[in-house]
């Protein structure tokens, strides 16, 4: 009888790969991902491809979920700098010969086309992160201002090719780094103050501003009319208004608890427009109703409380600052999804995480989620 020993089970040697593995979040994800199928089931499976490229997509950004998630914050902190300058640099290379598609140039040829601002949402607060990392214990007023440099260059290069939903995201990630990092409230509050007074005034004198003829300095011609056309969508209801009109229509129909599944009217004969991509959050709101709405709200308000508490528990400045930024990008894009579809917001391209189809979105999400992992995987092994 022969005996083998030092042979260790598979499942021993797998085991140490998820041993890191955030459990809550892991799960919140995992509602938001069946939530995500259940939907483009129902939206998109007389679409093409749509529910099979959806789940191909799911699976892709698992893997670099997975990859991401093995990297500790240390070598993150290494690729900050090399990102964020590749980063620019290929924006500057958009902006000189980028490709125009529908007006906008945003996109860049290099043997693919690839759309370079996507990666500034992982760059940005990467590079901020390090560069408060650096100065922990001596912050000076000038190190924000260096900061709001560094995040005023990318977002100044995305908003004029123009693509302002791009830009709001790295925005959002770029100034959540810098208000975590202890940015006095004395300096936060007067420019929201301004914002909300700006916003006042718009709404105030919305027939003067949004009348013929009239055109606004900074915005472009475009973004004027997403303004006006959310202060008042029936000025063209089967023009600009209309993606508005029919996404407040489809949650409004669904009423408490939903038309049921794969039975929106809405959805199913066609009023509501890019319904697998943008206005999904409709299509899911016309068939699950308030009750599916609110559900899906809550696994949302979940995934955040739980990505700011891994940051709060993160051993390190980086740690902390990279985990809070992270964790707001998945903030901005649902809260700015559900307010365009709402009507409560500018309509901007930002899709709903895990519920809309779209393969460079959900990229980004998996490397935050590999991110968010890494972190949390970093505190268990500082613990042990």
């Amino acid at each position: 009888m022969s005996y083998q020993f030092g042979k260790v089970p598979l499942r021993h040697r797998i085991a140490p790969w998820f041993a890191g593995f955030d459990g809550p979040l892991a799960f919140a994800v995992f509602l938001l991902a069946c939530a995500g199928m259940l939907t483009m089931y129902s939206s998109g499976y007389d679409h093409g491809t749509r529910f099979e490229d959806h789940g191909r997509n799911m699976l892709i950004a698992a893997t670099i979920m997975f990859v991401v998630a093995q990297i500790p914050p240390q070598r993150l902190m290494a690729v900050a700098v090399p990102l964020y300058t590749v980063g620019v640099a290929l924006l500057i290379a958009v902006a000189i010969f980028g490709i125009t598609k529908k007006g906008a140039r945003r996109w860049l040829n290099v043997g693919v086309t690839i759309q370079p601002s996507e990666i500034l949402k992982i760059a940005m607060p990467l590079m901020l992160a390090w560069w408060f990392q650096k100065r922990e214990g001596q912050l000076r007023p000038l190190d924000f201002g260096v900061a709001g440099i560094l995040l005023a260059v990318p977002v100044g290069l995305i908003m004029k090719q123009p693509d302002l939903g791009t830009a709001l995201l790295v925005l959002a990630a770029g100034l959540s780094v810098i208000f975590f990092a202890g940015m006095s409230w004395k300096l936060v509050i007067p420019p929201v103050a301004i914002g909300l007074v700006g916003i006042v005034l718009i709404v105030f004198f919305e027939p003067q501003l949004c009348a013929d003829g009239v055109r606004w300095p900074v915005l472009h011609d475009y973004q004027q009319q997403r303004i006006c056309t959310l202060l008042d969508p029936t000025r063209d209801p089967l023009g600009k208004g209309f993606h508005i009109i029919q996404g407040m229509i489809a949650i409004g129909s669904g009423g408490v608890t939903g038309m049921g599944f794969m039975k929106g009217t809405q959805t199913h004969l066609e009023f509501i427009p890019e319904r697998t991509t943008d206005f999904i959050f409709a299509a899911f709101s016309e068939e699950f109703g308030l009750i599916g709405t609110l559900a899906l709200i809550s696994a949302f308000i979940f995934l955040v409380l739980r990505g700011l508490a891994i940051a709060l528990e993160a051993p390190t400045l980086f740690s902390r600052l990279l985990a809070g930024a992270v964790t707001m990008i998945f903030f901005t894009y649902a809260f700015v999804n559900m307010g365009m579809v709402s009507g409560i917001l500018p309509v901007v391209g930002v899709p709903l995480p895990f519920i809309s189809y779209g393969g460079t979105a959900m990229v980004t999400l998996g490397l935050a989620l590999g991110i968010l992992m890494s972190i949390s995987n970093s505190k268990r092994l500082v613990q042990s």
